[in-house]
C-alpha cells in the first residue's frame, strides 16, 4: 500500500517538476545575463552557469530517465544504449551543478575573508576558467558507468531497460569507483560547503564587532559596505544551505549501502525521497533569488509581464484594424458638409463610445 502511494506520488511530482523547472530555469538564465540585478559579473557568471547545470540535470535525470520512461516505457529513450547515455549524462550534469554551488561558495569565502586575493581570484575570467574546468573533468569521470548497466529484458533482439550489473554490486572495483563518485557528488561537497560556510559567519561575526567597535556609537548612519556584504552573504547561505539540507538524505542512503552493509533494494521508499529531494534541489536557487535579491525580483517581474503585454498589445491592435476596416466600408456620416480623416472620425468614435 506504501509503495502504491509512493509511485502515485512520484508520478505526479516529476512532471509538475519538470513542467516548471524547465521554464523557470531558462527565465532565470535570462534575467540574470542581462545583467540588471544589481551583482557583480563574476557573482552572475556563476549564478547563470549554476542555472544551466540545473536545467540540464532537470532535462536529464528528471525528464529523460524519469518522466519518460514512466510514462513512455516503450519509447526509444528505454533502450539500453539510449537509457545508458543517459545516465551519464544525469551523473555529468548532477557533478556540474554540485560543484558549480562549491566554486560559487568558495568564490565568496575569498571575497568576503581575504580581500588581498578577492581583486585576482574573484572575476568573470577565473570563474568562466573554473567552471570550464568542472565542466570536462565532470564529464570525463561520468564516463565509466555506461559500463556499470546491463538490459532489463530483451525483445526482438533489441535490449531494453537499464539495471545495475551483478558485478558492479559485488566486484571492490565497482565499490571503489562508486565510493569515489559519490565522494565528489554529495560527500566531499558537502562537507566543504560546511566548512567554507562555518568559517564565513565566523569571520562576519568577528569583523562585524571590529567594525561596530571603530564606528562607536553612532549608529545613525547606514554602514553600506555591511550592508552590501549581508545581503551577499544571505544568498550564499541559502544557495548552500539549500543543498545541505536537500542532499542530506542521499548522503545517508549511500552511506548506509556502501559504508554499512545495508542490502540496497532498487526503488524503497528511503532511496525514492532521497532522489526526489536531490531533484528538487535543482529548482530551489531562483526561489532563492527571488526571496533574497530585490532587483533580480523587479527583473523576473518584468520578464513575466512583457510577453503578456506584447499579446495585450496585438489584441488591442487587431481590435483598432477591425474597427477601421469596418469604418472605411460605410459613409462617415449622413451629410459631406465634415470631412473628417480616418483617424479623426475614429478617435471620435470611439470616445462617444
Amino acid at each position: 500500500m506504501g509503495s502504491w502511494i509512493l509511485d502515485q506520488i512520484m508520478a505526479i511530482y516529476y512532471p509538475v517538476l519538470a513542467a516548471i523547472g524547465i521554464p523557470v530555469n531558462l527565465l532565470t538564465i535570462l534575467v540574470l545575463s542581462r545583467g540588471e540585478c544589481g551583482l557583480s559579473k563574476c557573482i552572475t557568471r556563476y549564478l547563470v552557469g549554476m542555472s544551466m547545470a540545473d536545467l540540464l540535470v532537470i532535462i536529464t535525470d528528471v525528464l529523460l530517465r524519469t518522466v519518460f520512461v514512466m510514462y513512455f516505457p516503450r519509447s526509444f529513450l528505454n533502450i539500453t544504449p539510449v537509457c545508458s547515455t543517459a545516465f551519464v549524462l544525469t551523473f555529468a550534469a548532477t557533478l556540474i551543478s554540485v560543484w558549480f554551488t562549491v566554486a560559487f561558495t568558495l568564490d565568496r569565502f575569498l571575497a568576503i575573508c581575504y580581500q588581498n586575493v578577492k581583486a585576482k581570484y574573484c572575476t568573470e575570467r577565473t570563474a568562466t576558467i573554473i567552471m570550464g574546468i568542472v565542466t570536462v573533468f565532470s564529464c570525463l569521470i561520468s564516463v565509466p558507468w555506461y559500463f556499470t548497466i546491463d538490459p532489463e529484458y530483451n525483445m526482438d533482439n533489441i535490449s531494453w531497460g537499464c539495471v545495475f550489473k551483478q558485478a558492479f554490486l559485488t566486484l571492490t572495483s565497482w565499490a571503489s569507483f562508486e565510493l569515489l563518485t559519490y565522494s565528489l557528488m554529495a560527500w566531499f561537497p558537502f562537507f566543504l560547503l560546511l566548512l567554507l560556510n562555518s568559517l564565513t559567519a565566523r569571520h562576519i561575526l568577528m569583523s562585524g564587532r571590529v567594525r561596530r567597535g571603530l564606528r562607536g556609537r553612532n549608529t545613525g548612519d547606514n554602514d553600506t559596505e555591511m550592508e552590501n556584504r549581508r545581503k551577499s552573504v544571505v544568498l550564499l547561505f541559502c544557495i548552500s544551505g539549500s543543498f545541505l539540507l536537500l542532499w542530506s538524505t542521499e548522503v545517508i542512503y549511500v552511506l548506509a549501502v556502501r559504508v554499512f552493509g545495508t542490502p540496497y533494494v532498487k526503488g524503497s521508499a528511503f532511496e525514492s525521497v532521497a532522489l526526489m529531494l536531490q531533484a528538487l534541489s535543482t529548482c530551489t536557487n531562483t526561489a532563492i533569488y527571488v526571496l533574497t535579491q530585490n532587483k533580480f525580483r523587479e527583473q523576473m517581474k518584468s520578464a513575466v509581464r512583457y510577453p503578456i503585454y506584447i499579446i495585450v498589445k496585438m489584441l488591442v491592435s487587431k481590435k483598432h484594424r477591425n474597427i477601421e476596416s469596418r469604418c472605411r466600408r460605410r459613409p462617415f456620416g449622413p451629410s459631406n458638409q465634415h470631412r473628417y480623416s480616418l483617424r479623426s472620425w475614429l478617435i471620435i468614435h470611439i470616445s462617444n463610445q
